[in-house]
């Protein structure tokens, strides 16, 4: 449903046209982190953060738009820590399980210092990963698509756009990670069927992230489930590697 609109003011872009600018941006810096210039991701993810506010702003959006209005600082940060309470115990009630625990064994952080694990998740992981994608996706296009249509729209558009933007960084997720290589090998199909697995399990994440957005007013509340996501289970591998 389109929400009714007077048009742009002077000196401002449509809401269309931010939208657009916005997806054009992310395709382009998601080449270039994974493909064209992977070690700089720590200059342009923060980068691009601001460069989409400023689009957001460009198109009419405000702070509260993009979920974080200061007034809303508590409130997200009192959602974040709950929720990255219950990963914490989580995670370690999977680590426990012999079921589960081979699924935090990453080829890509086997054998990683102390020291790399904590850039990863001190610097890594909330400058290079949450920043970018909850101000992208839950904070600018969710805030920008809210403007022109109703919440299942901003829902649906912005969780779509996120599961297709891990398309490029999960090419090698079947080799990497050695729990799911039993299921879906080395082959073509393997990696068809993993590509599609995470598109759509990072979409239906998105809709969580959009939903948290949308209940705490904050950008915070999705900010912590999303660190809390990666960084514990980086935190519990390595824990789980020192042990054995």
């Amino acid at each position: 449903m389109r929400r009714g609109s007077s048009g742009p003011a002077p000196g401002q872009i449509s809401v269309r046209t931010g939208v657009a600018v916005t997806v054009l941006v992310l395709v382009l810096v998601n080449v270039l982190n994974n493909r064209l210039a992977p070690g700089a991701y720590l200059v342009t993810a923060p980068l691009t953060a601001a460069l989409l506010l400023v689009v957001l702003r460009l198109a009419g959006g405000t702070w509260a738009d993009a979920g974080l209005d200061r007034g809303s600082w508590g409130r997200g940060a009192r959602w974040a820590a709950a929720l990255i309470g219950l990963v914490a115990a989580g995670y370690l009630a999977a680590a426990l399980l012999p079921q589960t625990r081979e699924l935090f064994t990453d080829r890509r952080t086997e054998g990683d210092s102390a020291a790399t694990v904590a850039f990863q998740v001190l610097v890594r992981i909330p400058l290079g990963t949450v920043l970018l994608e909850e101000v992208a996706f839950r904070g600018v296009l969710y805030g920008l698509l809210r403007k022109e249509w109703d919440v299942r729209v901003a829902t649906i558009g912005s969780s779509l756009l996120f599961g297709l933007w891990h398309v490029l960084p999960s090419l090698h997720l079947s080799e990497d990670k050695p729990a799911l290589t039993p299921l879906f090998g080395h082959s073509a199909v393997g990696v068809v069927v993993v590509e599609l697995g995470t598109v759509l399990f990072t979409g239906l994440a998105g809709v969580l992230f959009c939903e948290l957005r949308r209940r705490s007013g904050s950008l915070l509340a999705p900010a912590g489930l999303h660190w809390a996501t990666n960084a514990l289970g980086i935190l519990t591998g390595f824990a789980l590697n020192a042990l054995t």
